[in-house]
């Protein structure tokens, strides 16, 4: 079944594609892909083009239109008929609808590629001469299992944002609500299940123990992401009341494979975002690099230096994201835990007062004053200063590699996520 028929038999028949966006409800606009990455679809013009360009040479380059990755598995019969009750959702206001949409629509934008920056790595540092490749792995670069581990963390990846989607019931909710919610949890869950599952029996036919081991804590902190601070009814997460010295001891484990230990980081601006943030995303990312580098035998000390470069180039790719809605002409609804928001917070401690109205539902904020706010406070600064810092440490490991195209391929990607012109 190809990839046509199915975005055919998923969304035309009810032109989902082509539907109102204002037909959504505004909690499905906030939760959004809940990813690490670039909003391309909301992005100023000048990104978009940029952005899209850098991507589509790297892919050129790995020789795999990996935005696609992911969707392999989306093909499967088991998903086909879910597609049948997922277009029985067209015009509802669950968020599996957009979730869906975005996957399969802003393929084309280049929205997936984590996968790729696995490969780039891949390839940029190549393997042990211990390791015996074939000749389409040689010619390639990188090995299959390199491969495979790429479409297995996106489709971790994919899973954790369609279980996000899952919608707590309310009292407010009329009947056909309520009917809404119920089918569009089951699809949400059953489909996120079945992707979290096909990667899990992907990674285990790599018979690689270590590699198991450190993919498995990445799903665990990608679960622990969702008990993380003060949520709403609906399970959107909200910031914590800041901390009046704005000091935190919060620090990440030497051992990658250990679980992170919140701390004192809640209350403070930059250890809740970074902890929130690494958890949410930025250790999939860098355990998929370090992973990569298990397989092609090299040493301890390059897979842990790989870990902190996914981990940087993940960490970065959020704050950009979490720029976007604050840019000149731009009114889309933004994360409250955003890093623009909590230094702003952490600046204005009275600012919360305002926050504390949504405990019920995010939608009683008044984002217009908050987002004022943020644009006249020092959140905007604060949060490009932390995007520096985060690509600097990238571009530091890039700078250790040896000169090759993968490697050029990985430096104009972090330029165009770097750019906050």
């Amino acid at each position: 079944m190809s990839l046509s028929k199915f975005t055919l038999n998923l969304f035309r028949k009810n032109d989902i594609f082509h539907s109102s966006r204002a037909s959504l409800s505004t909690v499905t606009s906030k939760r959004g892909l809940g990813s690490a990455q670039p909003d391309i679809e909301k992005n100023p013009e000048k990104y978009d083009d940029k952005w899209n360009k850098a991507v589509a040479d790297a892919e050129k380059l790995v020789g795999h239109k990996t935005s696609l990755i992911g969707l392999r598995y989306l093909l499967s019969e088991e998903v086909e008929n879910v597609a049948v009750h997922v277009r029985k959702l067209s015009g509802s206001k669950h968020p599996l609808v957009k979730t869906v949409k975005k996957l399969i629509y802003n393929a084309s934008n280049n929205v997936q590629t984590w996968g790729l920056v696995i490969l780039l790595i891949s390839k940029a540092l190549g393997h042990n001469s211990k390791i015996t490749v074939t000749n389409a792995e040689a010619c390639a670069g990188y090995l299959h299992s390199q491969r495979a581990l790429a479409e297995i963390t996106e489709m971790i990846r994919t899973s954790h944002v369609v279980h996000r989607g899952l919608m707590n019931l309310s009292k407010d909710n009329t009947e056909e609500e309520l009917r809404d919610v119920v089918n569009g949890n089951k699809i949400a869950l059953l489909s996120g299940d079945h992707l979290l599952s096909t990667s899990c029996l992907e990674l285990a036919k790599l018979k690689n123990q270590d590699l198991v081991e450190l993919m498995s804590s990445a799903v665990r902190d990608l679960s622990e992401s969702e008990f993380i601070g003060l949520r709403d009814d609906q399970n959107l997460p909200l910031p914590s009341p800041p901390r009046k010295n704005g000091v935190s001891t919060f620090k990440l484990p030497e051992n990658t494979l250990e679980p992170i230990n919140s701390g004192d980081a809640l209350g403070v601006a930059r250890a809740e975002w970074t902890l929130r943030s690494i958890l949410e995303g930025g250790n999939l990312l860098g355990k998929a690099c370090q992973g990569a580098l298990i397989l092609a035998g090299h040493s301890t000390a390059t897979q842990t230096q790989a870990y902190r470069f996914g981990l940087n180039l993940a960490l970065a790719w959020q704050i950009r994201s979490e720029l976007l809605p604050f840019a000149p002409g731009f009114s889309d609804p933004f994360s409250l835990v955003s890093a623009p928001v909590l230094f702003t917070l952490q600046n204005d401690p009275e600012l919360y007062k305002e926050i504390q109205k949504g405990q019920r539902n995010v939608h009683e904020v008044n984002y217009e004053k908050l987002r004022g706010c943020v644009l006249s406070g020092p959140g905007i600064e604060l949060t490009k200063d932390l995007l520096k810092e985060h690509c600097k440490n990238a571009y530091e490991f890039l700078g250790k590699l040896p000169d090759s195209d993968a490697r050029g391929a990985m430096e104009s990607m972090l330029d165009r996520i770097s750019d906050t012109k």
